[in-house]
């Protein structure tokens, strides 16, 4: 069998435009072929706008490092419905549309999960940015494009700090300092099974934990209180409306951040092209291979 793992030229080896973290792409290749093999299952790597793939050729694609996506959003769910319509695609195109603007914190919110406060701004002028300071009493704001990955387009602003251009429709949260003093937790999914959890700290200055700022990541055990957080979070996809969306995820990576109260507080749901720290969880390829073969009937 043969399965597309989608990809794209930012992260594909070889690549003159591949990013500075593409590494991790390579891990999760290395971690996935072989289990995969075991399973009957050849991976190949591709990019998802690759205007020579024939979909109808693979027995089934998996989204992974499609890592450019949130530049060219409707080209990707519209690539992602032409794939689903001949193979079976993980997540599902219709998940994978919901969980693609940022507001689907909201629906998720209305189901019981607890978010940072959050302002919604489709258009970012220094008026609504003094606005947000009185709103969320914050002198410290994070500005977040809603349709957006890896802290692209991403500013942390104080009053009285210049105004960047923020073209795109933004969220603003409150920035919290435990992102520093403790780090972000990920905890990840397969099958709606849990598999490891990690804890992600910025570099010495920073506050974003992603690799390509110099981020860190080491495997924990979480404590039971977290880990029933992280998981009533994802038992929200199982609440009226939000089943209808598709079936349950393939994968799922719960991203969360510890409040002034000691509750862990939501960050995102990743469902699109979550990195999914294979170094930290050796367990995830076997899991997600035979994951995959299940649905597809091979076990």
């Amino acid at each position: 069998m043969k399965i597309a793992y989608l990809s794209s030229t930012v992260t594909l080896p070889g690549s003159p435009t591949r990013r500075s973290d593409a590494f991790e792409h390579d891990y999760m290749m290395t971690a996935l072929r072989g289990p995969m093999a075991e399973h009957g299952m050849q991976i190949e790597e591709i990019a998802w706008n690759d205007r020579t793939a024939d979909w109808a050729g693979y027995d089934a694609a998996v989204i992974g490092t499609t890592w450019d996506y949130s530049d060219h959003q409707a080209v990707f769910l519209e690539t992602l419905d032409q794939i689903e319509a001949v193979t079976p695609l993980y997540n599902p195109a219709g998940l994978v549309r919901w969980n693609s603007h940022k507001g689907y914190l909201r629906d998720l919110e209305e189901k019981g999960a607890r978010l940072i406060p959050t302002l919604w701004l489709d258009d970012v002028t220094p008026l609504k940015v003094k606005a947000a300071f009185a709103t969320l009493s914050s002198d410290d704001l994070v500005f977040k494009r809603q349709i957006g990955a890896g802290a692209a387009g991403q500013h942390r602003l104080k009053p009285g700090d210049p105004i960047p251009d923020m073209p795109h429709p933004i969220m603003v949260q409150p920035f919290l300092r435990m992102i520093q003093t403790e780090g972000e937790y990920s905890f990840i999914f397969i099958d709606g099974a849990f598999c490891h959890a990690l804890i992600k700290r910025a570099a010495d200055g920073d506050y974003r934990i992603q690799s390509a700022y110099g981020g860190v990541e080491e495997a924990i055990v979480p404590s039971a209180k977290d880990l029933a957080a992280a998981k009533a979070v994802l038992a929200t996809l199982q609440m009226p409306p939000l089943e209808a969306q598709s079936t349950a995820p393939l994968y799922a990576r719960v991203d969360m951040l510890r409040g002034e109260d000691g509750a862990l507080l939501l960050m995102e749901l990743e469902l699109i092209e979550p990195y999914l720290y294979p170094l930290q969880g050796p367990e995830l390829g076997p899991r997600l291979a035979e994951a995959l073969a299940r649905r597809l009937n091979r076990l």
